[in-house]
C-alpha cells in the first residue's frame, strides 16, 4: 500500500473544523489564511478560507496577472472551508480570493485572516510569515504575568500614529513615520513625560484614513501605512524593552461595507447577521457581527488572542461596547429586534464577552481588556463567575461628560454646577475605571481641550491645569490623548501632525511641564493608584464649597504613608487667607504648586512646609493656612 504523505502542519484537519464549528479554535489564524509551507517537496503557500455559501473559490493575484483563471480551491465539508496549496509563491506576493456565488456573481475578496495587506488605496492581501521575529522582551513579559493591574500605576498616552508626527513630504507622499521610527521617537517622548502605557489607534488594516482605524477590513494585519508586520513587532519589542506597556484599539462591534471586506463575503451574510435589524448600524452605515454564529465568535476571539499572543500586546481597548450590548443602540422603532425575552439586551454579545474575557484572564499572562462602555450596564468589570462581563477596566464616560460640562462653564456659573465634579465619587468603586480625555473629545467641532475652557487665553491655560490636577487626583487610571498634554489649539485631524511648533511658546511649554509634573507625581506616590478600587484610598475634605468653587480631598496609600492632600480653585478669585481642613496634626509639604514659574505661574515665593494647627475647619480638627492663587492648585504630602 502506498504511503500517504503527511499534510503540512498548517493544513485544515477534521479536528480544526470541529473546534472552529464549536467556536473554540483559539489559534484558527494558524490554519485559515495564507501560510508559507512545503508540500510534496515543493515550497509554496497554503491558502484556506471559510466561504460556505460559495459555489466555488479561486486564489488570484499578481502571480496570474489577477486573471479569473487562478488556482481552484478544494471544498472541505462540513463547514465549507476552501483550501489549496500553490507551489512557487513567496512571501510578499499579493493575492485575493475570487468567489463565485450561487447567483453566478464573482467577488474579489481580501483574505480575512491575512497577516499583511497592500497599502491603501490598494486592497489586496499579502503573504507574510510572522513567526521569524526574535523577541527581546522576556523580562517584560515575565514581569507582566505577575502584574496586579488594579493596584498599579497606569497613565496612558493615546496616539494616532499617522498624525502624531510626520516627515516633510511632497504632495504625493504621506510623510508617515514608519513603525521603527515611531518606536524610537515615541519611546523618548513617553519616557520624558512619564506615561506608563501607550494606546495605539488604527493599527488593524483599514481602507479609509478618515475612519481613524475604526472600520477594519484586515483584522489580523497591522496596517501597511507604517511598515511591515516585522516592523510592527520591532516597535512593540522596543516599547517593552523600555518598560512601556502597549494597548491597541480593537473593533469587534462592526465592520465596513467595502467590496473587498467581510460584508456579504461569500455572496451572502457570513460575518454579519442576515437580518438588517440585527446586522446593520443605520447611523454608521456599517455591518454588525453575528454573535449568534460560533464561527464568527471564534474569528473575533482568535483575533483578540492573536494580538495578545503573536504580537505581545499588553491590552485591548474594546471600541463601542455599548453598541454591542444593546440591540436598539442608535436605532429607531422598527429598526431593531428584541431578544427572546422581549428585552433590548444582546444576549449573544453578552455571552461573547464572557467567553472572550474568561479566556484572556485564564491565560494568566497579565494581559488586559478594557471596555469603552458609555452606559450604566452593571458589572462590566466584575468577574464572569460572579455574573459580570469580566473586563479588566472600563472607561469612565460619566466622569468625563460631567467633568467637561463643568470645565466649559464660566466660573460664575460653576457654583451652581458643583455636583458635576463630585457626583462621580458616588459610583467610583462600582467598576474598575479609567478616567479618559480621548480623541473623541477633541474632534468634529468639539474644540480642543484648551478651547473648551472659558475666559481669555491665560484663563484657559489656568483652567486646564486645574482640571488636569483634579483628574490626576481623582480615583481611576488615566488616559490623555496626544496633544492634550501641551494644549493643542486646533481640533485633532488625522490628516496632519500635531502642532509641535506651539512648544516654542511659553504657555504651551509650561502646560507640558505641568502635565509632566502630574505624570511624575502619579508614578511616584502609591496613594494615587494602589487603592483605586476602595474608599480606603480617598477622603473628601470639602466637597461642598460650591460658593468658592474649591475642591479638597486626600488620597491615601495602603500604609497611610506618603499621602497627598489636593486643593483646587476653579475661579479667578485669589484666596490669600485660605484654610483647608486636614485629618492629622502633621507637617504638610508642598509638592506641586501651579503658581510656580516653571508652570507659567507668578513664581511667588511660598513656604515648602506647613504645620497643621488645631482648630475646626472643613469638619476636621486641624487646618493648614495656604494662600491659594486664582485658579490655583496645590498638592501636599503628609
Amino acid at each position: 500500500m502506498e504511503k500517504k504523505e503527511e499534510r503540512p502542519w498548517c493544513m485544515i484537519t477534521e479536528m480544526d473544523q470541529y473546534l472552529f464549528g464549536q467556536g473554540t479554535h483559539y489559534e484558527i489564524y494558524k490554519k485559515l489564511g495564507a501560510h508559507l509551507t512545503e508540500y510534496e517537496g515543493e515550497k509554496g503557500v497554503y491558502f484556506a478560507v471559510w466561504a460556505p455559501h460559495a459555489k466555488g473559490v479561486r486564489v488570484v493575484g499578481e502571480f496570474n496577472c489577477w486573471g479569473s483563471d487562478g488556482y481552484r480551491m478544494n471544498r472541505l465539508e462540513p463547514l465549507g472551508i476552501y483550501e489549496v496549496f500553490v507551489p512557487g509563491l513567496e512571501e510578499g506576493c499579493m493575492y485575493k480570493y475570487l468567489i463565485e456565488t450561487e447567483k453566478g456573481d464573482y467577488l474579489y475578496k481580501a483574505d480575512p485572516f491575512a497577516f499583511y495587506a497592500e497599502k491603501r488605496p490598494g486592497t489586496a492581501s499579502r503573504v507574510a510569515d510572522i513567526s521569524g521575529f526574535t523577541w527581546h522582551d522576556d523580562r517584560w513579559m515575565t514581569k507582566r504575568a505577575g502584574w496586579n493591574a488594579a493596584e498599579s500605576p497606569m497613565s496612558i498616552y493615546e496616539v494616532h500614529p499617522g498624525s502624531w508626527k510626520r516627515h516633510p513630504h511632497e504632495e504625493d507622499e504621506d510623510g508617515f513615520y514608519n513603525y521603527r521610527e515611531l518606536a524610537a521617537e515615541l519611546t523618548e517622548y513617553i519616557k520624558k513625560m512619564g506615561y506608563t502605557h501607550i494606546e495605539l489607534m488604527g493599527i488593524a488594516e483599514h481602507p479609509f484614513d478618515g475612519s481613524w482605524g475604526y472600520q477594519v477590513t484586515g483584522y489580523f494585519a497591522p496596517t501597511s501605512r507604517y511598515g511591515t508586520p516585522e516592523d510592527f513587532q520591532y516597535m512593540i519589542d522596543y516599547f517593552h524593552k523600555h518598560n512601556i506597556g502597549v494597548i491597541l484599539d480593537w473593533v469587534p462591534a462592526h465592520f465596513p461595507r467595502d467590496a473587498h471586506g467581510l460584508a456579504n463575503f461569500d455572496g451572502e451574510a457570513l460575518y454579519e447577521h442576515p437580518d438588517s435589524r440585527r446586522g446593520e448600524h443605520p447611523d454608521w452605515g456599517t455591518k454588525i457581527f453575528n454573535y449568534e454564529k460560533s464561527e464568527v465568535r471564534n474569528f473575533l476571539i482568535a483575533n483578540a488572542l492573536f494580538w495578545l499572543g503573536e504580537y505581545h500586546v499588553d491590552g485591548l481597548r474594546v471600541d463601542a461596547v455599548a453598541s454591542m450590548l444593546y440591540l436598539d443602540y442608535g436605532k429607531q422603532d422598527g429598526q431593531w429586534l428584541p431578544n427572546k425575552y422581549g428585552g433590548n439586551e444582546n444576549l449573544d454579545a453578552v455571552w461573547f464577552f464572557k467567553h472572550l474575557n474568561s479566556i484572556i484572564h485564564g491565560r494568566g499572562d497579565g494581559s488586559m481588556i478594557i471596555a469603552e462602555e458609555s452606559t450604566a450596564w452593571p458589572g462590566v468589570t466584575k468577574d464572569v463567575d460572579d455574573g459580570g462581563l469580566g473586563f479588566t477596566f472600563k472607561w469612565n464616560m460619566g466622569w468625563m461628560n460631567d467633568f467637561l460640562e463643568y470645565m466649559k462653564l464660566d466660573p460664575y456659573f460653576r457654583k451652581d454646577n458643583h455636583n458635576k465634579m463630585t457626583f462621580a465619587m458616588s459610583y467610583a468603586y462600582s467598576e474598575n475605571y479609567i478616567l479618559v480625555l480621548s480623541h473623541d473629545e477633541v474632534v468634529h467641532l468639539k474644540c480642543s481641550m484648551l478651547n473648551k475652557m472659558p475666559g481669555y487665553l491665560d484663563d484657559k491655560f489656568a483652567n486646564l491645569k486645574a482640571g488636569y490636577t483634579f483628574m490626576f487626583g481623582h480615583p481611576g487610571k488615566k488616559l490623555l490623548f496626544m496633544g492634550n498634554e501641551f494644549a493643542q489649539l486646533q481640533e485633532w485631524s488625522e490628516a496632519r501632525e500635531l502642532d509641535w511648533f506651539l512648544l516654542k511658546e511659553d504657555r504651551h511649554l509650561h502646560m507640558q511641564n505641568y502635565v509632566r509634573a502630574l505624570l511624575q507625581l502619579y508614578k511616584k506616590y502609591r496613594c494615587l493608584y494602589e487603592l483605586d478600587d476602595s474608599w480606603d484610598g480617598f477622603q473628601w475634605i470639602n466637597a461642598d464649597d460650591s460658593y468658592r468653587s474649591i475642591f479638597s480631598f486626600v488620597r491615601y496609600s495602603k500604609t497611610k504613608r506618603k499621602n497627598l492632600l489636593f486643593v483646587m480653585n476653579f475661579t479667578p478669585m485669589e484666596r490669600p487667607d485660605y484654610r483647608v481642613g486636614v485629618p492629622k496634626k502633621k507637617k504638610y509639604e508642598l509638592v506641586l504648586d501651579s503658581d510656580a514659574e516653571e508652570y507659567g505661574g507668578s513664581g511667588r515665593k511660598r513656604a515648602k512646609v506647613y504645620d497643621a494647627k488645631k482648630g475646626s475647619c472643613d469638619n476636621q480638627k486641624y487646618y493648614v493656612e495656604y494662600p491659594l492663587s486664582a485658579y490655583g492648585t496645590a498638592v501636599f504630602e503628609f
